[in-house]
């Protein structure tokens, strides 16, 4: 009641302040992105509920036009918002101690949909023993038994449901069809290198070599704007907010109440009678918790900014993959090469503009793998992504001949670093420190990883294809000199995560308990990769997903789903590396 009634006496102080969008509000959403959009759909599924969701970007759609929007929702023009800030927040980090302090840059998504209106559309969960992993970690409820139910229930795969793909969800997910002989090439020469071929990727078995699962639909991107946020977009109990930079999250003592942003130069300020979600990524949710008082206090008062709760965790645990590209020229002119010439490029947006079909309805990520980088390890920790191509510099420069390449990365590095505040400004970024390749184990793996892909592009299944090795080259052979290119060559795969710790409330480092409720304070969560206790062995927007739709039930006090020993590889002889 008192909160209630506080609530109503700031609204009739500051009535000047707010839009529209400043009705009565159960649950304010900070974030229109992978997990934001979700929580959007499954809350006012409940009509006792009346969300406000505010993106600090625009919607995914110009006048609601699809083929207006085609350099989001084209598959093949991934790179073209990778490349600008139109629709990314495109942060860059600090100068990398151990990476030739070099500034990596990172895309992340500004738009509905996030970064999975971005990203090149793999759908990858990680493994199974990642998320028995988290509950070791403190996040209690969230092995992977506890996990899976919500990766079906978000899912609907193409091949139909079964033990651990979904039938029935929004997020309509299908297997790289793409023909092109170096994906089969790719499959076979892995399997000549002595690896399994899998046929699920994020089933049974998630080691070895085999097909991309991708969140395209019949030729488009399915981002979670398209999957959830549009089907709701009628429902009476969602309001939506676009272009809004929120400032602060509202307090009364110790209770989050609601959100001040900026929208259109304006100070607006907006309620919420049950709770405040944050879901704005591993670095945006972060900042705007230490931009409303919730951090490590000492941080907080070198920039003015009063403490609400001391959280030295917020922030720190920043984790992310690294991946190298090992290229060849191909000795046939079957790569992409072909297609991004400007008339083949027109010709391949047409089909797409009028039919989405052909080249452009595909990332072309359509085949990869996970292995072992040696013996002992009960699960895979390098990761493949095949691509009948060449990038260079992040697509930011055009590819050069035919070529063809493996992005080989490790999954689950022990280097960890953190972000801060620089400004109390929440325009100015953060500063960014992933601390790249502190650790030796780290050096070995990414090392490791160029070796174990040459070893694969030398199979006889590539014969008839390969040309010359151009990156690292064939000069680069002692464990020195591709020391050397890892340094200069290593690049973000774009998987920051674990900056808001979810854990137990006695982890001093926790920012968050298993229920995503925000340690300290009341009616506050954070739902998106930041809650992470370790990254997942794979790319991030299929967890963060998972991670919604568990939230979505948990806000709601609904009965946590579980499927209960469910049957996961192990390999035969753990000790050997393959």
């Amino acid at each position: 009641m008192f909160k209630n009634n506080f609530i109503r006496l700031l609204r009739n102080q500051n009535a000047s302040t707010f839009s529209s969008a400043s009705g009565e509000h159960t649950h304010v959403i900070v974030g229109a992105g992978s997990a934001g959009c979700v929580l959007a759909n499954r809350l006012t599924e409940n009509p006792n509920n009346r969300v406000l969701l505010l993106e600090a970007g625009p919607k995914d759609r110009v006048l609601n036009s699809l083929l207006l929007s085609w350099k989001i929702h084209m598959p093949a023009a991934l790179t073209y918002n990778l490349c600008n800030s139109k629709y990314n927040w495109y942060y860059n980090t600090t100068p990398q101690k151990h990476v030739n302090n070099r500034i990596m840059y990172w895309p992340r998504g500004r738009v509905w949909g996030g970064s999975s209106s971005l990203n090149a559309m793999v759908y990858i969960r990680g493994h199974a023993f990642d998320y028995d992993r988290w509950v070791s970690e403190g996040a209690k409820g969230w092995s992977y038994d506890e996990v899976l139910p919500y990766f079906k229930k978000a899912q609907t795969h193409e091949l139909g449901e079964d033990t651990y793909r979904g039938g029935n969800g929004p997020l309509h997910v299908s297997v790289g069809t793409q023909e092109n002989p170096l994906f089969q090439a790719f499959l076979k020469a892995g399997q000549e290198a002595g690896y399994p071929l899998t046929s699920d990727m994020n089933g049974f078995q998630q080691e070895g070599v085999g097909k991309m699962d991708m969140t395209v639909h019949e030729g488009k991107r399915w981002s979670t704007a398209s999957a959830y946020l549009r089907p709701a977009l009628n429902r009476p109990n969602l309001h939506t907010e676009v272009n809004c930079l929120a400032n602060k999250v509202l307090f009364d003592g110790l209770n989050a109440i609601g959100v001040e942003y900026i929208q259109s130069g304006t100070v607006k300020q907006v309620f919420a009678s049950s709770e405040v979600i944050l879901c704005g990524g591993a670095i945006n949710s972060p900042q705007l918790l230490m931009l409303s008082g919730l951090g490590d206090a000492d941080d907080l008062k070198k920039l003015d900014i009063p403490t609400v709760a001391h959280l030295p965790g917020v922030g720190q645990n920043l984790q992310d993959h690294l991946e190298l590209y090992v290229q060849h020229k191909c000795k046939k002119p079957i790569t992409l090469y072909s297609a991004q010439q400007p008339f083949n490029m027109v010709k391949i947006g047409l089909e797409w503009l009028t039919k989405q079909t052909g080249l452009g309805a595909s990332s072309h990520l359509c085949a990869g793998g996970f292995i072992r980088s040696k013996g002992g390890l009960t699960h895979p920790d390098i990761q493949f992504h095949f691509l009948p191509s060449q990038v260079i510099d992040h697509g930011r420069k055009a590819s050069e001949c035919h070529a063809f390449q493996v992005h080989v990365g490790s999954l689950r590095a022990t280097s960890k670093g953190w972000l801060k505040l620089q400004s109390r400004d929440p325009n100015v970024h953060p500063i960014i420190e992933p601390n790249y390749l502190e650790t030796e184990s780290d050096r070995w793996e990414l090392r490791e990883s160029v070796k174990l892909t040459r070893e694969i592009f030398q199979q006889p299944a590539f014969d008839e294809f390969r040309g010359e090795e151009f990156q690292p080259g064939k000069q680069i052979q002692s464990d020195d000199e591709l020391d050397a290119f890892v340094r200069e060559k290593c690049d973000s795969a774009y998987h920051p995560s674990c900056t808001c710790k979810m854990g137990s409330t006695d982890d001093p480092m926790a920012v968050v308990d298993p229920q995503l409720k925000v340690i300290g304070v009341n009616n506050l969560r954070v739902v998106d990769a930041s809650v992470m206790p370790s990254v997942v062995s794979g790319n991030l927007n299929a967890p963060t997903i998972m991670i919604a739709e568990k939230a979505a039930d948990i806000i709601e006090e609904k009965e946590p789903m579980c499927l209960p020993k469910t049957p996961v590889y192990i390999p035969q002889n753990v000790e050997n590396q393959r």
